[in-house]
């Protein structure tokens, strides 16, 4: 899947999330990150920390692919 904004990624993250039958809560305690990062990230908020993020992808078992 290829994202190209914030927003999509956020909604990837809740997507996830959801069919993984997780609240935010128990996806931050999970990453060690604050219920308002992931509900800012959810939310598509452009300046979320990358190393956070990158965590939470991870907790989610998604991964990042970088090519051209």
């Amino acid at each position: 899947m290829k994202i190209k904004s914030a927003e999509e990624l956020g909604k990837l993250i809740r997507n996830t999330r959801k069919s993984q039958g997780l609240t935010q809560s128990d996806l931050a305690i999970a990453c060690k990150a604050g219920i308002r990062f992931i509900v800012e990230l959810e939310n598509g908020k452009e300046t979320a920390q990358i190393g956070k993020t990158i965590n939470v992808l991870n907790m989610l078992g998604l991964s990042i692919n970088i090519g051209e």
